[in-house]
């Protein structure tokens, strides 16, 4: 009896130990799950505003673009009212005997200068027709250096063309100093261009297209652009020495 006594008692304690183990090793998983937050699940970015893209801004703006062609002179313009009346490059149409405009359409019209101004290089034209569907272009405001852009514009002939940069930089001179306030972009531009509208990330006409910066002589883009203001190609008018640096 004495020895089965001390079984009972030897049994007991390896229980209790056992029992002791048990509790501790749960007790210490159970303080890791608490101290391991779970998982959070991945945030959502907030959605913020964002311009449109390349595509879709051509497929807004593209029916405002018109091909200009004055005697041996090539240019584009862009419809800026609700008339009909055409932006462009006053040294595309500069003495012009006859202009001739070829619109997003197909229509094809004379056009006749309404308003110079040499000292912005900017003219206004006014159509003798009008396609069925006139579509002006959104105006815009202010440009921001760093912000996207896209020019649309006829380049070596290529009509309706597009190609994007940035803002490059403000309110720069022409090479030759006759024209200030310029905006400066990397879009491609080159012959043919000029007259085009410069677009911002919503598709509204920031600046006119004017000229390149021509380092070579030889009329090709070397990745520095320029384009007058909106407000300044809309903002009066005058007399004055042809404007420009390497004109496109």
């Amino acid at each position: 009896m004495a020895r089965r006594a001390r079984w009972f008692v030897v049994g007991g304690a390896v229980l209790v130990v056992v029992a002791i183990l048990a509790y501790w090793l749960g007790a210490a998983h159970g303080g890791d799950a608490t101290a391991a937050p779970a998982p959070s699940p991945t945030p959502t970015p907030t959605p913020t505003a964002t311009g449109l893209d390349a595509t879709e801004i051509y497929q807004r703006v593209s029916p405002s673009v018109v091909v200009v062609r004055a005697g041996e002179s090539l240019g584009t313009g862009v419809i800026a009212a609700e008339d009909g009346s055409i932006l462009t490059a006053h040294h595309v149409v500069r003495n012009a005997e006859e202009i001739t405009l070829t619109f997003a359409d197909g229509t094809r019209a004379r056009a006749t200068v309404v308003e110079s101004d040499p000292r912005r290089d900017i003219a206004t034209l006014r159509p003798a027709r009008l396609p069925e569907v006139v579509v002006p272009a959104t105006i815009g405001g202010a440009a921001e250096i760093g912000a996207p852009v896209v020019a649309i514009g006829n380049p070596l002939g290529l009509t309706h063309s597009v190609s994007t940069g940035v803002i490059s930089g403000l309110n720069r001179t022409s090479t030759d100093g006759r024209l200030t306030g310029l905006i400066q972009f990397d879009a491609a531009v080159n012959p043919g261009s000029s007259g085009g509208p410069l677009l911002d990330a919503q598709g509204a006409v920031i600046g006119i297209v004017v000229s390149i910066a021509d380092p070579g002589g030889d009329e090709a883009f070397a990745g520095i652009a320029f384009a007058v203001p909106i407000g300044e190609a809309l903002g009066g008018q005058g007399d004055g020495p042809s404007g420009g640096g390497p004109q496109i």
